[in-house]
């Protein structure tokens, strides 16, 4: 195996771990935040369902990672690095802030960045980078409007049920962040798959694009111990800030965000699992009171949406470009 190829697998491996390291917040933080179950229990629950995921749901994410964005002649093992690179800083600045970023456009923006400076924006493909992007900017909309559902109809059926009822959605909450891990493991690992697999084809390991059982289980693992490593900034900020969490607004976004991540990693559309889970936060909120809300918390959230494809498009630029010298 090569020094770039080695190279290329070892900094997508970083980056899963960071990615679930910094989205642990979108499984666990209602969980936490409501009492139902300890950081350390919490955690070791989504790192477990997190590594099942991608073996449960395919890996039609992966193919839309490595069929999707670029030309593959101009997919090269520089552009892939450059991307990995500029996605992993981005990462680490926004959880360094308790920002809840999304990993997911964090590399999307580097492959693109890295791929226009590499092959010209004939090397992008339009559609597949369309589709991608429909995905990412529709999936927070939609779980805010299924935070919301769910919540009335949780309330349409509760008009005359007891105290008690607090109890059982206490309890739900345990399969329903077992279906959010699975869903986000199912979704973002299988993007270090893609990354990891084009590495293979680019270099000629591999004839065709194709994910390898063991590429599975690697970035199943990275992302796995992640997740057990947990990013308590931002649990914080989902846990907390939004609004003061009880266990059957924990149940209802931990649904609502599993049935739209699921979906979506079925059919391949690769989506940011922190924003569908911050939208169902506080769809879920909003679907008891919509004065519960601080709205204003999203400002700096929707902020970082908005900046992190294209600064992490312009910073693998100069990171692409400081791995050909390297190269030369």
């Amino acid at each position: 195996m090569s020094i770039w190829l080695t190279a290329l697998i070892s900094i997508a491996l970083i980056f899963d771990f960071l990615n679930g390291f910094h989205d642990s917040a979108n499984v666990v933080a209602t969980i936490i935040s409501s009492r139902t179950l300890s950081g350390k229990k919490a955690l070791m629950m989504a790192a477990l369902a997190n590594f099942a995921g991608p073996f449960i749901f395919g890996v039609a994410v992966a193919n839309t990672i490595g069929h999707g964005i670029a030309v593959s002649e101009f997919i090269t093992i520089q552009v892939l690095i450059a991307a990995l690179i500029s996605a992993c800083i981005w990462n680490l600045v926004t959880w360094f802030f308790g920002i809840p970023a999304s990993s997911s456009h964090a590399l999307i923006g580097g492959l693109i960045g890295a791929v226009f400076i590499g092959g010209g924006v004939h090397a992008l493909i339009s559609k597949g980078i369309i589709k991608v992007f429909i995905a990412l900017f529709a999936s927070p909309i939609i779980g805010l409007f299924f935070g919301w559902l769910v919540m009335k109809i949780i309330f349409l059926f509760l008009k005359k049920a007891t105290p008690k009822a607090d109890y059982i959605f206490k309890l739900g909450q345990i399969p329903t962040a077992i279906a959010m891990a699975l869903s986000h493991g199912a979704n973002d690992a299988q993007k270090t798959m893609g990354v990891i697999t084009l590495g293979l084809v680019t270099t000629g390991y591999q004839k065709e694009f194709s994910v390898p059982t063991w590429v599975i289980l690697i970035s199943a693992s990275a992302i796995c111990l992640g997740t057990f490593g947990g990013g308590w900034r931002l649990i914080k900020t989902l846990g907390a800030k939004f609004y003061k969490i009880k266990p059957i607004h924990s149940f209802a976004s931990q649904f609502a965000s599993a049935i739209v991540i699921i979906t979506a990693s079925i059919f391949g559309g690769p989506v940011s699992t922190t924003q569908v889970v911050s939208m169902a936060i506080m769809g879920a909120g909003a679907g008891e009171r919509i004065s519960k809300v601080r709205w204003l918390v999203l400002k700096n959230i929707f902020l970082s949406w908005v900046l992190t494809i294209p600064v992490t498009a312009l910073l693998s630029i100069p990171i692409y470009w400081l791995i050909k010298l390297l190269t030369h």
